[in-house]
């Protein structure tokens, strides 16, 4: 019988890194099981090595698939399940095996939505060097989850801290190969899917900011004129067509606009990769959330890293994971 909570796929991440120990965290806080039914794919000694560390323990029902799943006791499901690989795990450290698991476990978190069975899915940190030692071809895990759902339209890594949202028109890619990848086309993309991931996340009428490229916007084009040529006629071009955005600003002022109570935007659109990294981690590294935007499921995830250098000290902090499972509450039941 569905209990009328969103359901979370939720899958432990790098079992190297701190995912593990996270999610233990995430299952003791109070009020989680109440906002959401987890259903856990993961290996079951894994989530137990995660609660011994973490010296957290929270009971949990077991089940053999995501179908059979059962949680009118208002238990978290587990599904025992560790995909292809074999042998113990090895800690703090990439590893094929690793990201492996990482890769079998999603697989299986996205099966579970495709047959109704999950509303969103949210995973612990991994690692890319896992990810790619594992098989994995594409430059990161939102194109691999987009190559596994069949689905080609835009994507888009936002980071989200404290209701403010960022996204980027490129992401992982060389900084060289930066500039050729600003095009009209590339921008108002960017500017036309933060509005749509803005609007699935409840906000009404998203106020989108949008960066420029150069040093001080490029300063009338004395050193580069992507601001005028490029960004500025695809913010135009957005606002034409009734979006709330504005731009190109100058990186290095626009996120003074945006922070606390007098914040004028709900989100800003960079140019690349760290134009908006910096920032957001500097404003709340232990908050900050990932979601992958753009593909039909909500996916979100911590925004920080494995953290091997704190493994099995029982000390991760669980502050993302906790805002990422708040935020895929709301986008489940939005979806749903």
């Amino acid at each position: 019988m569905a209990s009328g909570k969103p359901r979370l796929a939720v899958v432990l991440g790098d079992p190297a890194g701190i995912g593990p120990e996270l999610v233990a965290r995430l299952l003791a806080e109070p009020g989680v099981r109440e906002a959401a039914d987890l259903l856990l794919i993961a290996d079951r000694n894994e989530l137990e090595q995660g609660m011994q560390v973490a010296g957290l323990r929270t009971p949990y029902a077991v089940a053999q698939s995501a179908q059979s799943a059962d949680f009118t006791a208002g238990l978290p499901v587990l599904v025992d399940y560790r995909g292809g690989t074999t042998g113990p795990f090895v800690r703090a450290q990439a590893s094929a095996q690793g990201g492996r698991y990482c890769l079998d476990t999603l697989s299986r978190a996205l099966e579970a939505t495709r047959q109704g069975h999950a509303d969103a899915i949210l995973f612990a940190p991994l690692n890319k060097t896992s990810l790619h030692e594992a098989g994995m071809h594409t430059s990161d895990e939102l194109h691999w989850l987009a190559e596994q759902m069949a689905f080609t339209g835009p994507v888009c890594e936002f980071n989200v801290l404290d209701g403010l949202w960022t996204s980027r028109v490129t992401s992982h890619i060389a900084l060289k190969d930066v500039a050729q990848r600003i095009t009209f086309d590339a921008v108002t993309d960017g500017i036309e899917l933060i509005h749509r991931e803005l609007l699935r996340s409840g906000i009404e009428r998203p106020r989108i900011a949008v960066c420029g490229l150069n040093p001080h916007n490029g300063d009338n084009g004395s050193f580069g004129r992507e601001e005028i040529d490029v960004i500025g006629p695809a913010v135009q071009a957005a606002g034409q067509r009734g979006l709330t955005v504005e731009g190109p600003f100058p990186a290095d002022t626009i996120f003074l606009k945006v922070q606390g109570d007098q914040r004028q935007y709900d989100a800003v659109v960079t140019m690349y990769h760290d134009q908006g990294q910096i920032a957001m981690k500097l404003m709340g590294f232990s908050r900050g959330i990932t979601v992958q935007g753009g593909l039909p499921v909500p996916i979100l995830t911590p925004a920080h890293g494995t953290a091997f250098d704190i493994v099995g000290k029982g000390v991760a902090n669980p502050g993302a994971m906790l805002a990422a499972f708040r935020l895929a509450c709301r986008m489940a039941t939005a979806r749903r």
